[in-house]
């Protein structure tokens, strides 16, 4: 048995799919095929700049909903122990504290922190060079059970080990047949009056994409009360970038190693002037 059996992840490259506890799971199937569509990209533009109160964007079935399923299998077969609880007078609910998931979840985050999922994430918002992260700070698999809630607030603005600003987080809800009447809906809410204006129900396939703005406040207020057994459920992911300009960021090209005196000495003198002096200079001798 090899690694992936032993995961319960079987790949048939043959075939392009892959199987995960029995069910197989095509990789053409695994996400929307219009992800790929420039004028479906275009519409979400629109449809996230002019979301009120503040932009933002709701989708569904973004994601295989098997796929789905067998996530939402994986918090009681996988990481019930690794839930930890977040209980303050603000909010109650649990977290994932690490990146070791089960087959399903791991290639849910896979996806999501693609490359070509993170750019289609900067064509739909207009951020460039979005940064995916790893270590899953603040994201990964969310649980709230009967009692818990999570005060209105704006996200956190920079990642603490990296440094780099929170530009937005993607949800992805696991609850089906959810009933509004347990609570659980994300409130969305503005800034001026007070007030919520929207709520958007946590139901099974339903993609949430929130950019961490001034003005981007939301949570649920009310506490949860669903019947016994039953939880509300999301997976998490929050990307990043680096605001400063490219010239402030102490960009450095590769540099090789000199094979000759007039490339050490050209070496020495690139090491020691500032990029944006050198750079100037290079342009006056190549001319």
């Amino acid at each position: 048995m090899n690694e992936h059996e032993e995961s319960g992840i079987h790949l048939n490259p043959a075939h392009d799919h892959i199987s995960i506890r029995g069910r197989r799971l095509a990789f053409e199937d695994l996400v929307d095929s219009r992800l790929a569509d420039p004028h479906y990209l275009a519409g979400l533009r629109m449809q996230l700049a002019s979301a009120k109160p503040f932009p933002h964007l709701v989708v569904s079935d973004w994601f295989n909903p098997t796929l789905l399923e067998l996530v939402h299998e994986e918090f009681d077969l996988y990481a019930n122990a690794d839930l930890k609880p977040v209980h303050t007078k603000r909010e109650q609910t649990y977290r994932s504290q690490g990146i070791r998931f089960g087959p399903a979840a791991t290639l849910y985050f896979s996806i999501v922190n693609a490359g070509w999922f993170v750019e289609m994430l900067s064509t739909v918002t207009g951020i460039a060079a979005l940064l995916p992260d790893p270590h899953l700070h603040g994201g990964g698999l969310h649980e709230s059970r009967e009692g818990g809630r999570f005060q209105i607030h704006r996200d956190f603005d920079r990642h603490p080990l990296t440094g780099l600003c929170n530009e937005m987080v993607l949800l992805t809800y696991l609850n089906k047949q959810w009933d509004p009447a347990w609570q659980g809906a994300l409130e969305l809410w503005d800034v001026d009056s007070s007030q919520c204006v929207k709520t958007i129900q946590p139901e099974f396939g339903r993609t949430l994409l929130l950019p961490n703005t001034l003005t981007s406040f939301h949570g649920h207020l009310a506490s949860l009360t669903p019947p016994a057994g039953r939880t509300r459920r999301s997976l998490g992911a929050y990307y990043y970038s680096n605001r400063l300009p490219l010239s402030e960021q102490g960009h450095r090209p590769t540099v090789f190693l000199a094979h000759d005196r007039v490339d050490h000495l050209q070496l020495v003198l690139k090491n020691l002037t500032p990029p944006i002096l050198w750079q100037a200079i290079k342009r006056l001798v190549d001319r």
